[in-house]
Parts: structure tokens; sequence; C-alpha cells
């Protein structure tokens, strides 16, 4: 999936219902972030400490800040942490769960269910390889989520010890891969080897994921080289570019230049082909100033909406030629 227009470059199976592992802390670590604050404490529980599974040793009681805990989720995976972040934002896992499937839905996966902060097995936790791209594309969205999952290592206070736990990255991608983003490792049994993944090379940002695989990050790496061997990022039409015009109804014949308010860009192979689809009326009634709202474009390809953006007067064109700039509007010229 290319990040800025959300666009399936490549698929197999991508919404069959499937175990997700540890991948389910992406979902856990954007919660944390969107509705914690990364300097307060937080306290490892008796739940939290009894946790099976990856652990940073958290001793019942110790207290890390919400960042230092996401660092171990995010980072070595601690399962314990997990369950310490979802207490201290949730008040319990069970309520912590249930804002994690009402953010699943607000990213568009609904396909998904959560049970849990860490995604030890359960039946009913179960997630869609789309899906999971989705909720990446959320995530990566966020500058300190990203932040994080792009550390490779770190250090974070271990109490009782003289020295810090040590964290290193399970994500070899990131030492491995040029351009590498993050963002998450999984493996249970059950699952298998789940990867939520990411890079970001020529202009083009890819999230991606694969569910129960076992080649996962040569797998990853090459669903990423045939992205960018096959999709180049197109800049179809940009703010500084003209969109048309539009007649002016005031009594005499002009018109106004149209532009966009965000450039539109899209990952195209070659051969393919975009289209910019304009809703704006007819004609507008003057008077008309720089800047002034017309509509809306549509970036279209295969039939698909992949972005959007406002169209604006440009400028005022009659007898007397083009009375106003398009850098001028651009550039944040005063509106009467």
């Amino acid at each position: 999936m290319e990040m800025q227009t959300g666009r399936v470059l490549f698929a197999y199976n991508m919404h069959q219902k499937l175990p997700m592992a540890s991948t389910t802390k992406v979902m856990t670590a954007l919660l944390a972030i969107e509705r914690g604050d990364l300097a307060s404490p937080v306290v490892c529980s008796e739940n939290a400490f009894g946790v099976p599974g990856t652990s940073i040793y958290l001793a019942q009681g110790e207290t890390l800040t919400l960042r230092e805990m996401l660092l171990g989720l995010m980072l070595s995976s601690g399962n314990d942490a997990a369950v310490a972040i979802a207490e201290h934002i949730g008040g319990s896992t069970v309520q912590f769960a249930q804002m994690m499937n009402e953010r699943a839905r607000a990213a568009g996966a609904v396909n998904t269910h959560f049970t849990n902060p860490h995604g030890l097995p359960d039946d009913r936790h179960l997630t869609t390889a789309y899906d999971l791209a989705l909720i990446a594309r959320e995530a990566m969205g966020n500058e300190t989520f990203r932040s994080i999952v792009s550390t490779q290592r770190a250090a974070i206070p271990w109490e009782g010890r003289a020295y810090p736990r040590q964290l290193t990255n399970k994500n070899r991608l990131l030492s491995d891969y040029p351009g590498a983003t993050g963002i998450k490792t999984g493996y249970t049994s059950r699952a298998g080897r789940c990867l939520v993944f990411g890079a970001q090379r020529g202009g083009m940002e890819l999230v991606g994921v694969v569910l129960g695989c076992q080649d996962w990050f040569a797998e990853a790496a090459r669903l990423m080289d045939g992205c960018y061997d096959t999709y180049s990022m197109t800049d179809v039409l940009g703010p500084m570019q003209s969109a048309g015009e539009m007649p002016v109804t005031d009594g005499r014949e002009s018109c106004v230049g149209m532009c966009l308010m965000e450039p539109l860009s899209v990952p195209l192979a070659q051969g393919e082909a975009a289209q910019i689809v304009l809703d704006v009326p007819q004609s507008v009634a003057a008077p008309v100033y720089p800047g002034m709202h017309l509509g809306t474009a549509s970036l279209v390809v295969g039939g698909s909406v992949l972005g959007l953006s406002e169209v604006v007067a440009s400028g005022r064109v009659d007898s007397s030629g083009l009375l106003v700039d398009v850098r001028r509007v651009m550039a944040g010229w005063p509106l009467p």
C-alpha cells in the first residue's frame, strides 16, 4: 500500500481473516500515543507482571514513562509493557480492547477484531492483511509513532539494576533494507511469522503486511522491490498548475482561473493513466477574489478516487489579462 493515497499496489488474499500475533502492538502503540502523555508514569501491575510470552522483565510495581514503555513494546515486543500500557490508557485490558476496535473501525479496518493489546492467541483476535495495512498507514502518519518504530536500539531504566535495559529492534529490515522505516514483527505458533513493514524510496513510501509467512523479511523485501520496480510516484497536477477556467457572471465576458490547494500525486505503472475530475459549478457570480473556494478535484485511477483537493480561484482573467498571480495566492496573499 502506498502511504499518501492508500493505493494497493500488490495483494494476495488480502481480506482473509488471520491471527496477527504481536503486530497487534501497532494499534496498541498508536492508541497510547494518541490518548496518553508520553511523560506520564506507567506502573506495572500484577496482571502485567504475570503475562506470558516475550517480556522486558518488568517487576511488579515498577514504573516507567509511557514513552519508555512504548520503546519496550515496539522494539523488544514486551507483552508486559503491552498490558501496563493498556491498563494505563484504558483502565483495563478489556476496555482498552474496545478502544482498539473503535479505532480500527475509524481507520476503515472493518474485518479486524482485537481482544487484547499484545496478540497472544485468542480465536476471536483476528485481522486481515488489508486491514492491518490501513492501521499501519494511520500509525505511520503519526510522527511520534514513526520515530519509535524506526529506532534500532535504545536504553531505558531498569529498576533495581545499576545498568539500563538494552533494547534491540527485532525488525531486521531496518538494517538490511535501504530506506526501511519500520514497523513491527510478530510470532506465535498459531499465527506463524507476521510482519508489518515499510520503506521510503524515490519519493514513494510503502507500508505492507505479511501474515503467516515463514520467509517474512525476505518476502517483504521482494514485495517492496517489486512495487518500486513497477510503480513510480507521479505528480498529476500541482498547486501552481492551471486546472482550467470558469466563466464569471458579471455582465461582461470574463472568466477566472482555477488551481488546486494541494498537489495531487499517485503511484502509476508504465502505461497507466490518471484523471483529474473537477466538481465545480458551470460559472461563478462576481465578485471573485483569489483563493475563493470553487469546488473540489478528485484524482481517479481505474475508477477509484485516490486523492482530493480543494479548487480555488487563482486569478481573474478579462480584457486586462491576469489580475492576480497564482503564486501570490498560494503564498498566503490576504483575502478581502
